[in-house]
């Protein structure tokens, strides 16, 4: 096998992708194991970057953050899981809301913020992974080089990936028992210390208000703050794309156990957020947390080390760097699953990008690229991981509140809404590194689509022709003939005279009166939709055979006709048009966007795409 042939091997045709999927279902609390190595292994960074960010009202705004989590996030993707029960999420929910140009529109933008979230989970949890590497007493000097590291975790990453990642629930659920297990054994010990010194919490409490003043500011302060602390919110838009793999007997059983697998991560989140920022920041001195130093990225590691000595210090990190690089492997999974789920299907990638390993050599070098950017700073890439998982949310958000049913959910939901456009908000505009990150996605997305779109404009985009029992009856009239169709433009020629156009057509080309001449007329549908099945209906106007369709593109349509038609008759058929009177390029840019433009042209090299012999291929005429 060659090395593109091994590079493309898994490549799909649109028919048989989007049918395509992993048919292997499992128990509600394993998936669940599955999203949580990205949403649990953030307690691996979450505690130190919450003391960057509030200091001693850590705690308190990691309260603000946990009820946000429980009676905002949560029920709003209790009812996304509902409404796309087969994994779609927030962004197929908007593209139905807004259906057109402007869905797609929509769906390029959050594309870009979820790009942006996948690819700074992935660097970031390599760039942590190796914080904890780096930082554990028992690796070599020689190895503590904190972007090499990271590099060669992301390298890892991305081999695992063109050799062919499997088994991957499996190894979740062990990363994640093993995991919160030690993360319980931390935090228990760290309590029990915090109880044998009460003026730990004494000494808190008094730097609280001594620095904050009275309760009220406290918390007004706390919310204020809470935007920063937003990445732990990152469980949810993975928790409703694994839905497909959760094992039940209907859709309502299916989507129960998925609001079962929400809560319940939320919930177990919930818990040891408040713990790990409680206990990092009454244990560990201020100064610990500064970059460069021990506690740095890795509060949890660096109590598990300073309470339970050096050898369960190690196996903490193991198991950190473990679920780290597994939350990467997450990130890079979801990043093959949505891109070609939307961009090939759109016209707006080229077919390659259906296949994978394509676009894990293009992830890793955007990985690699960020990387060297943040120069593989843990607490520098938050601001941009949080700016992604915050976008999705108030998408998610904003959707349900469009489409809740009755004012007071519409009122609940849109307050839900108005929470997560402030705090999105007000993360862009204290870390707009973030949105810097996402427009240079959107940029590339929207740029890359609209070359595609242009370059795909002439592949034979019907999936299908189906004829009503008309329009069969009307072709059954020509058995054995060459079938001649006339381009008739439904909107433009209402005024014209069939009968008079034909017998010049028949004059012109020397047609015997007998000849099957039927009048093709195509209305331009939904011009933003790039494959779709053919639906031809029949009529006779007076003495006029007529068959109507309504289609995305007006060349493709007629080209598949065409098509059909040869093959269900065994005769080549012909088509006739008139020359368009507008600028070339106006023709070219219409046909791009509006499905339509200089059609008889556009038809002719639809057909040369579609059959390579010219003996073979249906006729066309322009006067």
């Amino acid at each position: 096998m060659s090395f593109t042939d091994w590079l493309f091997s898994d490549l799909e045709r649109p028919e048989s992708a989007h049918s395509r999927g992993d048919t292997s279902q499992h128990p509600w609390w394993r998936v669940m194991c599955l999203t949580g190595v990205d949403y649990f292994s953030t307690l691996g960074y979450q505690s130190g970057i919450a003391f960057l960010a509030a200091g001693v009202l850590s705690p308190v705004a990691t309260l603000v953050l946990v009820l946000v989590t429980l009676f905002a996030a949560l029920p709003v993707y209790k009812r996304v899981a509902a409404a796309s029960p087969y994994g779609q999420g927030s962004i197929a929910m908007l593209e139905k809301l807004f259906p057109g140009w402007s869905g797609k529109a929509f769906v390029l933008v959050l594309l870009g913020f979820a790009t942006t979230d996948f690819v700074i989970t992935m660097t970031l949890s390599a760039a942590d992974a190796a914080a904890h590497f780096v930082h554990n007493p028992y690796t070599p000097h020689a190895l503590r080089n904190q972007m090499a590291v990271t590099l060669f975790l992301l390298a890892i990453l991305g081999a695992i990936f063109l050799k062919g990642f499997k088994d991957a629930i499996n190894i979740a659920v062990i990363l994640v028992g093993i995991y919160l297990t030690l993360n319980l054994i931390v935090s228990v010990v760290c309590f029990f210390h915090v109880l044998q010194e009460p003026r730990l919490l004494l000494d808190w409490r008094r730097a609280v208000f001594t620095q904050h003043g009275s309760l009220l500011s406290i918390i007004g302060l706390s919310c204020l703050l809470f935007p920063r602390l937003a990445l732990g919110l990152s469980g949810f838009e993975t928790g409703v794309a694994v839905m497909p793999l959760i094992e039940a007997e209907d859709l309502d059983v299916r989507i129960r156990n998925t609001r079962r697998l929400l809560a319940t991560a939320a919930i177990i989140m919930s818990v040891f957020l408040m713990a790990t920022s409680i206990i990092t920041t009454l244990l560990i001195p201020v100064a610990y947390f500064k970059e460069g130093e021990r506690a740095n990225g890795r509060a949890m590691a660096y109590l598990a080390h300073h309470y339970l000595g050096n050898g369960f210090g190690a196996v903490y990190d193991v198991s950190t760097i473990l679920i780290l690089a597994f939350a990467g492997a997450s990130a890079m999974a979801g990043l093959l699953n949505l891109i070609p789920r939307y961009l090939p299907g759109f016209g707006m990638a080229p077919e390659w990008a259906r296949a994978s390993r394509p676009l894990v050599l293009v992830f890793m070098t955007i990985a690699f690229t960020v990387t060297h950017l943040f120069h593989a700073n843990v607490d520098a890439q938050g601001g941009a991981y949080a700016t992604g998982v915050l976008v999705l949310i108030t998408s998610a958000s904003c959707a349900v509140t469009l489409i809740a049913r009755n004012l007071l959910s519409r009122v609940l939901l849109g307050l839900v809404s108005l929470i997560f456009i402030y705090t999105t908000l007000v993360n862009i505009y204290e870390r707009p590194e973030g949105l810097k990150i996402s427009c240079m996605f959107i940029f590339a997305m929207v740029f890359m689509s609209l070359v595609s779109r242009a370059f795909r404009s002439t592949e034979l985009r019907i999936t299908g022709v189906e004829l009503d029992a008309e329009a069969q009856a009307l072709l059954a009239e020509s058995p054995n003939q060459t079938i001649r169709l006339m381009a008739w433009n439904p909107r433009d020629a209402h005024g014209k005279d069939r009968e008079q156009i034909k017998a010049k057509l028949c004059e012109l080309h020397g047609l015997s009166d007998e000849a099957a001449i039927y009048f093709i007329e195509v209305e331009r549908g939904d011009t933003s939709e790039f494959t779709e099945c053919l639906c031809l209906q029949g009529y006779r106007e007076g003495t006029n055979r007529v068959l109507h369709a309504r289609s995305a593109t007006v060349a493709n349509s007629i080209a598949a006709l065409l098509i059909y038609l040869k093959r269900t008759t065994g005769c080549i058929p012909h088509v006739y048009f008139h020359w368009t009177e507008v600028n070339p390029v106006i023709n070219v840019i219409r046909f791009i966007f509006l499905g339509e433009g200089d059609t008889a042209p556009l038809t002719h090299e639809v057909l040369r795409r579609a059959i390579k012999d010219p003996a073979e291929r249906p006729s066309v005429h322009v006067s």
